[in-house]
């Protein structure tokens, strides 16, 4: 007869739906080479996220996304204050002072030294444009400067990643939050500019990739703390599975009802535009992902920036901070 843990690991891999446990690989990446980026809510994530962890994240792009800490002081109403109204970039970065100053975060000081590329469209109805421009006066602030600090605000784009590859029409609302944007006669490539102005980009994008997506188990990671999806995805050059290859590691956070599992897709992960950039760039891609949870106070999927995990969701050991940086930790690791 099977001892009972034979049985219950069949009975568990029998499970319709079931994400059999896989690790992401240990690639040895260059920990001196870590950024971030994403959307909307997202976008949120992505502030918290290289604030939290400064030390660690040297780039961030924010599209569409809003301050630290404006959800937990306004918690009660964090749509109308934090995304539609202009949140003092002042408060915001004193929040960032006291939190550091308490240990919870990184020190606020490593954040000057951070890449930061920063985007809203001008048919933004979401997330208002006057909200990205206190964002920019964070940075400013926080002590970004000169051309480490890009600030894009002239495409008529609606809330929305921008891409040259996939998407609907530049101003429209598209039902995956993925748009197309001519400037002049070729189409605007954020996944390009967001990597080129954090890493100063080599080589062209390939028009074969190396490699296919991979899907891994999230909760190896501690992503049932943070309510994140079972299963995340991570883009692996080819390259980066070599022996000493050191390859940058870039984290991805779609927006609202953009995960795999929400949109019934890998718009996201595998056609954004990303993955061809970072082929050839040695940049290893990450695509978290958080799925619909009406039961969590989280029914469109998206990442917490007001409080919907817990307290303590914007600092190292939040949630799906924790999560996020394991997974990047893994990342690192030598193979």
């Amino acid at each position: 007869m099977r001892p009972l843990s034979a049985l219950l690991s069949l009975f568990v891999l029998s499970v319709p739906g079931h994400v059999t446990a896989q690790e992401l690989p240990a690639l040895g990446g260059d920990s001196t080479k870590v950024s971030v980026s994403g959307l909307s809510s997202g976008g949120f994530m992505a502030v918290q996220y290289s604030v939290a962890w400064s030390s660690e994240v040297m780039g961030v792009g924010v599209v569409a996304g809003g301050l630290y800490n404006c959800g937990f002081v306004f918690s009660a109403d964090p749509i109308g204050q934090c995304m539609q109204k202009p949140w003092s970039a002042t408060s915001s970065w004193s929040a960032v002072r006291d939190f550091a100053k308490a240990g919870t975060i990184d020190a606020a000081t490593n954040i000057a030294r951070q890449r930061v590329y920063l985007f809203t469209g001008q048919n933004d109805t979401v997330v208002a444009p006057a909200m990205m421009r206190s964002v920019f006066n964070f940075y400013v602030t926080a002590g970004v400067a000169g051309p480490a600090l890009r600030f894009v605000d002239t495409l008529p784009a609606s809330h929305a990643f921008v891409s040259a590859t996939v998407g609907g029409k530049c101003s429209a609302t598209d039902k995956a939050y993925v748009v197309k944007c001519k400037v002049g006669s070729t189409f605007y490539d954020q996944p390009h500019e967001v990597l080129d102005h954090i890493y100063g980009l080599k080589a062209p994008a390939a028009t074969t990739l190396s490699a296919k997506p991979i899907a891994f188990d999230q909760r190896l990671y501690g992503g049932d703390a943070g309510q994140m999806a079972d299963k995340g995805y991570a883009y692996v050059p080819a390259r980066c599975r070599r022996a000493g290859a050191g390859c940058a590691v870039h984290v991805v956070f779609h927006g609202c009802l953009q995960s795999a599992d929400s949109l019934g897709s890998d718009e996201i992960y595998a056609k954004l535009g990303y993955n061809r950039w970072a082929d050839k760039n040695g940049i290893i891609m990450l695509y978290p992902q958080v799925d619909k949870n009406p039961l969590a106070m989280n029914p469109y999927g998206c990442w917490d920036w007001w409080g919907y995990t817990g307290l303590g969701f914007q600092l190292r050991h939040g949630g799906q901070i924790g999560a996020v940086h394991q997974m990047v930790a893994r990342l690192l690791t030598a193979g």
